[in-house]
């Protein structure tokens, strides 16, 4: 056992190397700390990330940490997840095709005492990642400015968490995670009209925590019905990181004037609140409803004021932000000897509002619709692990702005296996 706890901890830390910067192309992820991730495991992904209510014990939930007091005794739960997608994104008649790869997560639980379960693993936060040109006709003194926006980077934390039962319907639960990450951007401008151009790059390196709480309440219903309650809060707080802005002027004899701007401990994480409501009907069915509000508007983010002449922290740029998401589990006969009775299927939609406001205007919603398996895998000692397969499909749009249709493929695999089965010799 502690060979594989061991070995559990080194593929944890081996998830941590091979995560990626950047696990989108999106022009929107120039906005705030960038594309938000969908942090849910294998299991919730083909429901769309619907899990404030799931409370099963061969499954890791980490979006709310009390599913961790439901973790089953006998085994040691570890769960690996990448993804790969397809986005297309068209403005007017132009259309342009981008794909991503991704190592999304890698998470792991295990029963401490009765009633009380731990889990740790690393999740992603935020994607930056785009570049793109444009150009504008000013007139025919000033020409035309064409401008080359680029960006890279992201947020990931690592985590451990606790959840116990301290009531028997009522069980609690925490996150502690360190967020890190560094988030670069950058904006180069040049004229047909003069030789001379400018140039804005824009970086900031975060290393702070974040604290999240759970809480879920099981009543049984009849026999084989149950419904679960869940409610999730995240702390708000600063990061302690500096935003950092440098103009640079090249002028026409080639000589550089740098400017450098500092906007101290500028960057945010906002108060969030959840509740989701899961009912569950035996082996067969599981329907989860889940609400999530960030309060992203409460926050200022670093822009750069021209008017000013610095780079200072700036109401206005933020919104709240609200999540609706709706999944269904369903398994024809869990103990069947058919296997594709044993087989997951797997149904989600949800409904996103933009963080982030572009120009005065808000940025594009989201609306999206999963699908997904879960495969039951067989060896010579158990078959409780599972490989999760979903497929999901984003559209973000609002009026006059880029239009992005994103098609992705989650593979998740959960390894359930036996690690503290007592044997018993006759």
């Amino acid at each position: 056992m502690n060979k594989r706890l061991s070995s559990s901890i080194m593929m944890a830390a081996m998830a941590v190397a091979c995560f990626a910067q950047s696990g989108t192309n999106s022009p929107y992820s120039q906005y705030g700390l960038g594309v938000l991730s969908d942090q849910s495991q294998g299991f919730s992904r083909g429901m769309n990330g619907a899990a404030l209510g799931l409370r099963k014990g061969n499954v890791v939930n980490t979006l709310n940490p009390a599913s961790y007091s439901a973790v089953d005794s006998m085994t040691m739960i570890f769960d690996v997840g990448l993804s790969g997608q397809v986005t297309n994104f068209k403005e007017g008649d132009a259309s342009v095709n981008a794909n991503n790869a991704n190592f999304e997560y890698a998470v792991g639980a295990f029963r401490l005492l009765q009633g009380v379960g731990v889990s740790f693993g690393v999740v992603p936060y935020s994607n930056v990642g785009y570049q793109y040109t444009s150009s504008t006709y000013l007139d025919r003194t000033n020409g035309t400015v064409t401008s080359t926006l680029k960006g890279e980077g992201g947020l990931r934390k690592v985590f451990i968490g606790a959840g116990v039962r301290v009531l028997p319907h009522l069980s609690v639960g925490f996150n502690a995670a360190y967020l890190w990450g560094t988030i670069d951007r950058s904006v180069v401008s040049s004229s047909t009209t003069y030789i001379n151009s400018l140039s804005k790059s824009y970086s900031a390196s975060v290393s702070n925590y974040t604290l999240s709480f759970g809480a879920q309440w099981s009543q049984r219903l009849t026999r084989r019905d149950e419904l679960t309650l869940g409610a999730v809060f995240e702390l708000g707080h600063k990061l302690g990181a500096d935003a950092e802005c440098s103009v640079v002027n090249i002028g026409t004899s080639g000589i550089r004037d740098t400017t450098k701007y500092v906007a101290e401990n500028a960057l945010e994480v906002p108060m969030s609140y959840g509740g989701g409501i899961a009912w569950r009907h035996g082996t067969k069915w599981l329907v989860d409803a889940d609400v999530m509000l960030q309060k992203w508007g409460d926050l200022k983010y670093p822009a750069f004021s021209t008017r000013e002449d610095a780079y200072v922290k700036t109401r206005g740029l933020l919104k709240d932000r609200w999540q609706v998401n709706v999944g269904a589990d369903y398994v024809p006969n869990a103990m069947s000897l058919t296997y594709l009775k044993r087989v997951h299927y797997r149904l989600g939609a949800g409904y996103t509002t933009p963080y982030y406001i572009i120009n005065g205007v808000d940025g594009p919603k989201d609306i999206s619709v999963s699908a997904g398996f879960g495969l039951p895998l067989q060896n010579r000692y158990n078959d409780r692990s599972v490989l999760n397969i979903s497929a999901q499909w984003v559209r973000s749009s609002a009026e006059d702005m880029i239009t992005a249709n994103m098609f992705r493929i989650n593979v998740g695999l959960t390894f359930n296996e036996r690690w503290f089965f007592k044997w018993k010799i006759d």
